[in-house]
């Protein structure tokens, strides 16, 4: 095990903390659960998990004085992995109770989805692998994941979709730019193929 704590996971009292920890433990490294923007700062690979209303996610962002560490720490190139609210985070805006401003990382507005299926998306659905990516290595195509979520990314550019998923409409469930890997579901709650994401993320660490 690496137990070196570079694996920051950002604690901006969203929950979800434990699960997407023990994922980090599970695949050999020693997670750093921090509210601290200095270890994202000094952060070699950064996990922003979340759940929750998109308003809420950048008041409290911002509150921790997390928003321009975050963003820093995109354009240096390091590792990062967005998780369900982490990836809606990435885009311009969110409609999620009005129009939401957000981290503006990945052009593209979080739209609800349509009417037609039972809101929440809850349980667990396929992934269709839109186009290879290092992060699906040994995560056979259609594997199964875990959502729980009633909006959707919806990114300008269709280049950066890299992972789809049928839901009464066909959604982004994976976005990949440049450092970047985001996902709509959650891995920690998607068994083997979830913790075969999570090796696949931080194995970058070992390059």
């Amino acid at each position: 095990m690496n137990a070196n704590p570079s694996v920051v996971i950002v604690d901006y009292g969203a929950g979800n903390l434990r699960s997407v920890a023990r994922a980090v433990e599970h695949v050999g490294y020693t997670p750093d659960v921090s509210s601290d923007p200095r270890a994202v700062a000094d952060a070699r690979a950064l996990i922003v998990p979340g759940v929750g209303a998109a308003a809420d996610t950048m008041r409290n962002l911002r509150e921790a004085g997390m928003v321009g560490p975050v963003r820093d720490y995109i354009a240096s190139g390091r590792p990062f992995l967005g998780v369900c609210m982490g990836q809606q985070a990435l885009l311009t805006l969110s409609e999620e109770g009005g129009e939401h401003e957000c981290l503006g990382i990945i052009p593209g507005r979080v739209r609800k989805l349509p009417p037609g299926q039972k809101v929440p998306h809850m349980g667990w659905n396929n992934v269709h692998q839109a186009r290879p990516h290092p992060i699906f290595e040994g995560i056979p195509d259609d594997a199964y994941f875990y959502f729980v979520h009633s909006y959707v990314p919806v990114p300008d550019d269709e280049s950066v979709v890299i992972g789809t998923t049928d839901y009464g409409v066909t959604f982004a469930s994976v976005l990949a730019k440049d450092n970047i890997v985001a996902t709509q579901f959650h891995p920690e709650k998607s068994g083997e193929a979830g913790l075969k994401m999570y090796a696949n993320f931080l194995g970058q660490l070992a390059d």
